[in-house]
């Protein structure tokens, strides 16, 4: 007897447990993303819905009667159940709806394009400062001893100096005495936009690149220390050889995941910048929806500024995984 026959054949591996990791993949970056935004505009609605203060007043005044009041709550739905009122808000989202603003009596869907624009691009030039001024500071101080004191010195500068603060200067050096740059406003056309945009954008990177640029510079400098790196060096291989072989990749994984959540928080960092540089965009509309107790705009901004931070947190994710195989057997 053979000792294959006398052992028996082992048997085919399930299909089951081939299809896992994809399974896992989709909840990872599919299932999870989505409920984490599902509840979080859940908690954001019920917060809303439990706070002080009355909208139908907000809109009729102090001087409307019983009944007035009353016809506009039912109206507006605000006697039915928060959950059934949810569940409206919710199914009309996700077909874009999101309701109808209390103080502009138009649709959220409306007031967001316009100002959804602006912001994005406002963003995106702070994103593109932040990232230059952040790898280009941060390589500097992580590779040079010479001028790594005036780096650390710049970065705790720019952490330490709040987005209002920045504001505050740079309107009154380079728009006030200066006259380089427009005080308010977002202009009208691309180019126009971008010049308007310039100090805006300059103000809400100061203190995020300033942190990417010291997280980078830790970064770099620990992983320039490392003893296979000075084994490296000290067998004359090439410095630039070196740094990008085995300082930038090792140090990559926490400067990609800085990066990350400095861009994800550029939306609600727009909240400071936006009313006082007077641009007509999310964050602005979100101050005046607070004040007017415009509850459906206050909704619709809120949320919109989670899922951009989950849908950038789990581009993060994935980008860590294809980076690092380590992550992806711990999967």
């Amino acid at each position: 007897m053979s000792l294959s026959s006398s052992v028996g054949e082992v048997p085919a591996r399930p299909r089951v447990f081939r299809r896992r990791p994809l399974l896992s993949l989709a909840a990872t970056y599919l299932v999870a993303p989505a409920a984490t935004v599902l509840c979080a505009s859940f908690l954001l609605f019920a917060v809303l819905a439990l706070a002080p203060g009355d909208p139908v007043a907000q809109l009729l005044g102090p001087h409307a009667s019983d009944s007035s009041r009353a016809a506009m709550r039912a109206r507006l739905g605000l006697d039915d159940p928060m959950p059934e009122r949810y569940w409206h808000w919710l199914t009309g989202a996700l077909h874009g709806d999101f309701g109808t603003s209390l103080t502009y009596r138009q649709s959220v869907s409306d007031l967001l394009a316009p100002r959804l624009l602006t912001t994005l691009l406002l963003v995106g030039m702070a994103a593109v400062l932040i990232l230059l001024a952040g790898l280009v500071l941060g390589g500097i101080g992580g590779t040079s001893l010479r001028w790594r004191p005036l780096v650390n010195a710049l970065t705790g500068l720019g952490i330490a100096v709040p987005a209002f603060i920045a504001t505050t200067i740079l309107i009154s050096v380079f728009a006030v005495n200066l006259g380089w740059f427009p005080t308010s406003g977002a202009g009208n056309g691309f180019t126009d936009r971008l010049w308007h945009l310039t100090l805006p954008a300059v103000a809400l990177s100061i203190g995020y690149a300033a942190y990417l640029a010291q997280l980078t510079s830790s970064a770099i400098g620990e992983e320039a220390r490392a003893d296979h790196v000075l084994t490296g060096r000290g067998r004359g291989l090439p410095r630039f050889w070196v740094f990008r072989r085995h300082i930038l990749r090792n140090a990559a994984l926490p400067i990609m995941t800085a990066s990350g959540l400095t861009v994800a928080g550029l939306v609600a960092g727009s909240v400071v910048v936006e009313p006082a540089f007077g641009i007509d965009g999310i964050g602005s509309l979100l101050i005046k929806s607070v004040s007017a107790k415009d509850y459906p705009v206050v909704t619709a901004v809120s949320v919109l500024i989670v899922t951009v931070f989950v849908v950038v947190t789990t581009l993060l994710d994935a980008g860590q995984h294809l980076l690092d195989p380590r992550l992806r057997k711990g999967r």
